[in-house]
């Protein structure tokens, strides 16, 4: 994902999935949603060595490449707030983001850009750690109506490997994506991210519970994050 042959502090590069990401024929490209789990720095660290007070979160909004993305065609699907981490206990996330690229190849593209080389040391500086994940809807239309937001509704992320046996597997829904690969990560391997639209934190903290545990499910996160930008459930 860097422009250089080293990978970022942040995070490991997939490099075969890199390269499926550059080289997928024209034909058979299309839409990327990556989506993005974020942990900050306590103080941002430039690899300049450069003295600063800024907090990691503050470098990364610093970094938040929107001109760029506006460029190539892509747009931010989403973006939000932790409020609670149920599971998954390490790293704690503070932010989660999606955006959607026109083709895979865009975002290899973006990465040797010049406007985009100059943002990125922002990122570097403030992002402790991260998962970039590329994910495609599973459901088609994935925009529902919801009804009126307002500014209590949360949504309830949960980013899943499943064992491979199909025990619990779900039936394609409306907010839910296929993870076909880790661009930046920890090595671990991802299957499934939804997306759960509730009115208030307690109702995603009830829904929650009621569902228990999943014996399908190796590995997961499950996020309740308060969303700034929501694209991907639009309301009326």
């Amino acid at each position: 994902m860097s422009e250089h042959s080293r990978s970022p502090k942040y995070g490991q590069i997939d490099r075969d999935y890199a390269i499926r990401l550059a080289t997928t024929p024209a034909e058979e490209d299309g839409p990327v949603w990556m989506l993005n789990l974020m942990r900050y720095r306590e103080v941002a660290e430039y690899r300049d060595g450069r003295e600063t007070a800024i907090s990691g979160q503050e470098a990364d909004d610093e970094y938040a490449p929107t001109d760029v993305l506006r460029d190539i065609g892509a747009e931010v699907a989403f973006f939000a707030d932790v409020l609670d981490q149920v599971r998954g206990a390490e790293p704690a996330w503070h932010r989660v983001a999606v955006v959607k690229y026109p083709t895979r190849r865009s975002f290899i593209d973006m990465q040797t850009r010049n406007d985009f080389k100059e943002k990125h040391e922002h990122k570097e500086a403030g992002m402790e750690r991260t998962i970039v994940m590329g994910t495609l809807p599973l459901a088609d239309p994935l925009r529902v109506a919801l009804g009126s937001r307002t500014a209590d509704d949360v949504v309830v992320l949960r980013v899943e490997r499943r064992t491979g046996d199909g025990s619990g597997a779900e039936a394609p829904v409306s907010g839910s994506f296929a993870i076909e690969g880790t661009i930046v990560g920890d090595g671990r391997i991802w299957d499934r991210a939804h997306y759960e639209r509730f009115p208030s934190r307690d109702a995603a903290a009830a829904a929650i519970a009621a569902a228990g545990d999943d014996p399908g499910i190796a590995d997961s996160y499950v996020l309740v994050v308060r969303p700034r930008i929501d694209r991907i459930h639009p309301g009326r």
